[in-house]
């Protein structure tokens, strides 16, 4: 006989914990069924680790921008803290006790096991069958994925999991993938001393955001020593070395893939509630149903690997469970950061996307050196602003915010996305001086209303 709960989260990531959590506290019986670590990717290997490692590199870059501005300095490089930090403080030596603690104190069961769809609001793990009165909800992620270049399968590369766990750095790195996880690694790693290589397949690095960001990312991390190279396919890796289409090769002591993630959804039993096994993501609706009596939330779905993505469809589902009023799902704004130096923030459609849609395509770019706090700031002010109007609508749909603090000014462009601030109101606002983004003043001015 199958035991019968109130709801089953399959998958217990950032997604599936919020969802899972919320739900015991409000009364529910909830089990949650996780074969890894309860937190999924962001707190062992991604945004809290990661960010650990760019804010020490972040350092040493500062401390090698006194000279000339504050005097003169001298910086040594030491990876012992950074990754003594990463163990202790982030990752608990990767064990998620207080993750399990924290769900299982909030009224939650939880169950170490690899779970697949049986049917309709059913999950069995390991020859168990379990209910779901209400349903289901999952929440697996995604995992790195892999190209199928040849030799690439028999070489010991790396993944942003060992790249996070290294103890003692290479000499040399080729990274394969330049997308936000591989320049914010090669970035990192390069300002510890390792010599990096990035090699990307398409015709420049950050390939869906706007070409102004391609120039500045590729410009600064080639100022900080990253050889880049674009353009360029992998057709063979024979130990740690790239061979490319153009004959050329690339040799390290450590390669690291980052091209991209991947939903690894074939096991998940999804046929059982008429979902197609061979989906790249889930398809859900706005209130995150993906079938009757089933929800799925975070990166499986498809909208991005973000955990601010998992936990803004997590509230959604969970308003819906519990049957409470909201709004549903609005991806206009869907915000995302790249943590390299500058650090560069988008918001809902580039100018390209924009154009595709057939929206009539304004924009505006400000130079971030040439606002007064970029002047003040001086060495490391690199940035801009761009902004993608709609002329028929006056408003936003798009923006770019690079800069020393990129991803906190992007904050009032999302605001002005989200809501569909009028153009001539943001013309007419006050922007405190002096400060970063006051560089959004002097692009709103360009636009015509």
């Amino acid at each position: 006989m199958a035991e019968e709960v109130d709801v089953i989260v399959l998958g217990m990531g950032v997604g599936g914990e919020e969802v899972g959590g919320k739900l015991a506290m409000a009364g529910l019986s909830v089990l949650g069924i996780e074969n890894r670590l309860v937190g999924g990717e962001c707190p062992y290997w991604g945004c809290v680790p990661s960010k650990m490692m760019i804010r020490a590199s972040g350092l040493l870059a500062e401390g090698r921008r006194i000279s000339g501005m504050a005097g003169s300095s001298e910086v040594f490089p030491d990876w012992a803290p950074v990754a003594k930090r990463i163990r202790e403080e982030a990752t608990d030596f990767w064990d998620d006790k207080v993750a399990v603690d924290r769900f299982t104190g909030r009224g939650g069961r939880f169950l170490r096991g690899t779970g697949r769809l049986a049917g309709p609001k059913r999950v069995e793990v390991d020859g168990q069958v379990y209910t779901a009165r209400k349903g289901v909800v999952v929440g697996t992620g995604t995992k790195a994925a892999i190209p199928p270049v040849p030799g690439l399968a028999e070489t010991p590369f790396w993944t942003n999991k060992e790249a996070i766990e290294v103890e003692e750095l290479p000499t040399s790195l080729t990274v394969l993938g330049g997308g936000a996880i591989g320049l914010e690694l090669a970035q990192m790693f390069q300002r510890f001393g390792v010599r990096v290589t990035v090699i990307e397949a398409m015709d420049r690095l950050m390939a869906y955001e706007e070409p102004e960001s391609s120039e500045l990312i590729t410009e600064v991390l080639q100022r900080d020593g990253v050889a880049v190279h674009t353009g360029c396919r992998a057709v063979r890796v024979d130990g740690n070395t790239v061979h490319l289409a153009d004959g050329r090769e690339f040799a390290s002591e450590k390669l690291l893939v980052a091209t991209g993630r991947t939903a690894d959804l074939h096991r998940l039993g999804l046929d059982t509630v008429g979902l197609d096994p061979a989906a790249k993501e889930i398809t859900v609706d706005g209130h995150m149903r993906a079938a009757d009596g089933l929800w799925a939330v975070g990166d499986c779905t498809g909208h991005g690997a973000f955990t601010h993505m998992a936990m803004y469809q997590a509230a959604i589902a969970i308003r819906d469970i519990l049957g409470q009023e909201g709004p549903p799902a609005d991806y206009r704004a869907h915000p995302r950061v790249t943590f390299t130096d500058p650090e560069i923030g988008s918001v809902g459609l580039t100018e390209e996307a924009a154009r595709h849609q057939g929206i009539h395509v304004q924009t505006a770019y400000t130079k971030l050196p040439e606002s007064t706090r970029g002047w003040i700031h001086k060495v490391g002010n690199d940035g801009f602003i761009k902004l993608v109007a709609d002329r028929d609508r006056d408003v936003l749909v798009g923006a770019t915010s690079a800069g020393p603090t990129g991803g906190e000014v992007l904050s009032a462009l999302a605001v002005a996305v989200h809501a569909q601030v009028p153009v001539h109101v943001l013309q007419h606002m006050i922007y405190a001086y002096p400060t970063f983004h006051r560089a959004i003043e002097a692009a709103v001015q360009q636009l015509e209303v």
